[in-house]
């Protein structure tokens, strides 16, 4: 039997320390999530269809960049970490390629087109350049899984809660800026809304600490990495798992815009709608550690997505001037999707000690950085599924909808992220991780680093440890 452990304890400061990065991030990933595809299409003027096929072929460019952004990281040796300093470094590209994604240039349609690939290219490139470290540090930030539970629920309150400000002040913002003229109204926004998260990064590489470090004979050959992640079944699931589960959020965040201003015909509503969302996202969220204790992630998961499911397929059937019953449906729905994102970081966490209990080694950022990719790749599917349904359906910007395109509108919004959602159900029953097998090895991981600094004459740990 092997004995417990002393771990440490995370204190209420560096939870919301850790919590102030997301709500930086979500100053972006909100944006692109509710309001970057009507922005391309109703500001910037691009068709629906091409907007969908960039943010897919974008994508392919995010294969490769996260991956070898994890590889970067784990590789990385500071004083400050191998992580934290990227929440610095990457403060002035991610201002500046946010403001330029929403700039609209002067020039031609087909230069246009190449704007808006470089721009959002670079956007993307920015964003990971930042979050993969940031989301890497969770895993590094304490060894205990439920600590990383719990540190997970305060981030993603601290995501949700900054979403939800972004979701209703957005469109404010860019009336209030632009003073009639829309384009400079985005710009001037998601100027402030960068030096806004440029603060909050900062609050987080103030008030965080690294403790969890690969062991110190490793060898670190990508290649290695790669491989290491391709014989880690419960990673493999949740890549897949958190694929789809994005593609069930994106589809309806980024179709809510459009239901609202073209099938309930109350533009007003918008940013009041998404901040409900938010709200239910950031409480579902903060419930997480207290539903973890008495429920197992894997069957928690399971029950929350067919809850989304069966709600979603509702939704499909609610008129459009019941506009009551449709925020409390997308309350519900924002109640069983917030403690998704907890549960899955954490559960990434815990694939990366088991990656280490099974092979020797751990490549923590790589493993994040798959699971950004996944993200991405999820709202990437969901925006080229957007476009090209649109398209197919003779969307038009800015006019008044066909009865075809507004029933693709509302299919995109209910019944298509039903699917989704169902499907995901099966797939989580695959993840093989149960809390008893996760004891077993985060006390077997702190078992071999207390006899390896007994060995070398260092104090058994009880406090901080590095596994």
């Amino acid at each position: 039997m092997i004995k417990k452990i002393k771990q440490h304890q995370l204190n209420l400061g560096e939870k919301m320390g850790y919590a102030c990065g997301d709500i930086a991030s979500n100053f972006y990933w909100r944006v692109f999530d509710v309001f970057l595809f009507i922005f391309y299409t109703d500001v910037f003027g691009l068709s629906p269809a091409a907007v969908g096929t960039m943010m897919l072929v974008t994508r392919l460019i995010d294969a490769f960049s996260d991956p070898l952004m994890g590889a970067i990281a784990d590789r990385t040796k500071t004083k400050f970490g191998k992580f934290r300093p990227y929440l610095l470094w990457g403060i002035i590209p991610m201002v500046a390629a946010g403001v330029l994604t929403f700039t609209v240039p002067d020039v031609s349609d087909g230069n246009k087109l190449i704007w808006a690939y470089g721009t959002y290219i670079f956007m993307m490139l920015a964003y990971t350049f930042i979050n993969v470290p940031y989301g890497a540090l969770l895993g590094v930030i304490t060894p205990d899984s439920q600590q990383r539970t719990t540190l997970t629920s305060f981030r993603f309150i601290g995501a949700f809660s900054g979403g939800s400000l972004v979701a209703y002040m957005t469109p404010e913002l860019v009336n209030y800026l632009g003073q009639g003229n829309e384009a400079l109204g985005w710009q001037y926004t998601m100027l402030v809304y960068g030096l806004i998260a440029a603060v909050l990064f900062v609050i987080t590489f103030l008030s965080t600490t690294e403790r969890v470090s690969p062991p110190a004979e490793q060898k670190t050959p990508v290649l290695q990495d790669l491989k290491d992640l391709t014989q880690n079944k419960p990673w493999k699931v949740l890549f897949v798992l958190a694929l789809i589960i994005m593609m069930t959020i994106s589809l309806r965040g980024s179709t809510g815009t459009f239901y609202f201003k073209y099938y309930v015909e109350r533009p007003d509503l918008i940013g009041s709608f998404a901040m409900a969302y938010m709200i239910a996202l950031a409480i579902g969220a903060a419930s997480t550690p207290l539903l973890t204790k008495f429920v197992d992630k894997r069957r928690l998961l399971m029950i929350l997505m067919t809850i989304v499911a069966l709600l979603s397929i509702i939704f499909y059937f609610v008129p459009n001037d019941s506009i009551t019953l449709m925020y409390v449906l997308q309350i519900m729905i924002g109640l069983a999707l917030g403690p998704k994102s907890p549960l899955v970081f954490s559960m990434y966490a815990d694939t990366a000690d088991y990656s280490q209990w099974r092979t020797g080694r751990r490549a923590t950022a790589m493993i994040f950085s798959a699971a950004a990719f996944a993200q991405k790749l999820g709202g990437a599917l969901a925006g080229a599924m957007i476009g090209w349904l649109l398209a197919s359906m003779g969307y038009v910007a800015n006019q008044v909808q066909t009865g075809v395109s507004q029933e693709g509108i509302v299919l995109l919004m209910t019944l298509i992220p039903a699917i989704f959602a169902a499907i995901a159900v099966p797939l989580i029953y695959f993840y093989p991780l149960g809390d008893q097998q996760l004891e077993k090895i985060q006390q077997e991981l702190l078992a071999q680093q207390d006899k390896s600094n007994t060995d070398d004459g260092q104090p058994a740990i009880t406090g901080a440890v590095n596994v």
